[in-house]
């Protein structure tokens, strides 16, 4: 079931299958979100949790036991509740159940609020344990922005403009082994903050930054300024990613805590890099805006 909110003449419509939004439109109808076409991405905006990206041989242990565990977590093909709902805000919830039980063994309560305020969409994720033990886990945002946004422009056209100064040296993804590299690396610059787009920048899978200094990132057409901002300030790192050969037109923007397995990891799921941990009762908040820039 897709719901719609609005606010001033712009809507947003997210659906209960994963919590996904599916669109984002300005008040003269603009699509700026993804369609989910699946001749490139079936697709617009999943929930990542709790993994991102894949686990080696799409299995993972917890405790001393193993357990099966889809790319970027289950949460995307899962039918969420509705808990709360005005014109302008939706509130969905996800609960541990046996299905989920199956691949991640913990009492987790998952709530994805998101409130539309004119040309600026905040979505807020609560992350609670239930359970009587520490909880681990990865959680990231996936939207897809439709890019370029006119008729006769081209990826090109565009770049992402950090809010500040980033190292843009990239993790590489091994798209053989399936997992981030530790030693090999894409280079852009060693400092700056603008970062052009291409098509090859994407031949290897997501561009992926750790630990960025910014937590808002632009993805906006060169000369007009006009496009998305992404503001993250509760994720750590972000990633970027159109299918190979740059001819989808759209772009992903990833903000994420946590991420795909490395090369040097084992297969413990504690073990990976920048897990999240949540005590007994305990429950985490994370804050993610998308504002339409210039629309």
């Amino acid at each position: 079931m897709q719901i719609t909110i609005t606010s001033m003449g712009y809507q947003a419509t997210i659906d209960t299958l994963g919590a996904e939004l599916k669109s984002f439109k300005d008040p003269s109808g603009k699509e700026f979100v993804w369609n989910s076409d699946p001749k490139f991405w079936f697709r617009s905006s999943p929930l990542l949790f709790p993994t991102i990206g894949n686990v080696r041989d799409n299995k993972t242990i917890f405790g001393e036991k193993e357990y099966p565990m889809p790319k970027h977590g289950f949460c995307k093909d899962s039918e969420f509740t509705v808990s709360a709902q005005a014109k302008d805000s939706v509130t969905f919830v996800l609960e541990a159940s046996p299905q989920t039980l199956s691949s991640y063994p913990y009492a987790f309560h998952l709530q994805l609020a998101y409130q539309l305020e004119g040309s600026k969409l905040s979505m807020t994720y609560q992350v609670t344990n239930h359970d009587n033990k520490e909880m681990p886990y990865h959680i990231g945002a996936h939207p897809g922005f439709v890019c370029p946004l006119e008729k006769d422009e081209v990826l090109t056209d565009y770049q992402l403009e950090f809010e500040k100064e980033e190292c843009l040296i990239a993790t590489m993804y091994n798209l053989e082994k399936l997992c981030f590299s530790t030693t090999k690396k894409q280079h852009f610059n060693e400092k700056g903050s603008i970062l052009p787009l291409s098509a090859a920048m994407f031949d290897d899978d997501a561009v992926f930054f750790p630990h960025t200094n910014s937590h808002i990132v632009k993805l906006v057409h060169k000369d007009t300024g006009k496009g998305v901002q992404v503001s993250y300030p509760d994720f750590s790192s972000v990633a970027f990613w159109t299918p190979v050969g740059g001819n989808a037109p759209f772009l992903c923007i990833e903000p994420w805590n946590g991420a795909a397995i490395y090369e040097d990891e084992d297969d413990v799921f504690c073990h990976k890099r920048d897990i999240e941990v949540l005590p007994a009762k305990a429950a985490k908040t994370y804050q993610l805006a998308i504002s339409l820039i210039g629309y």
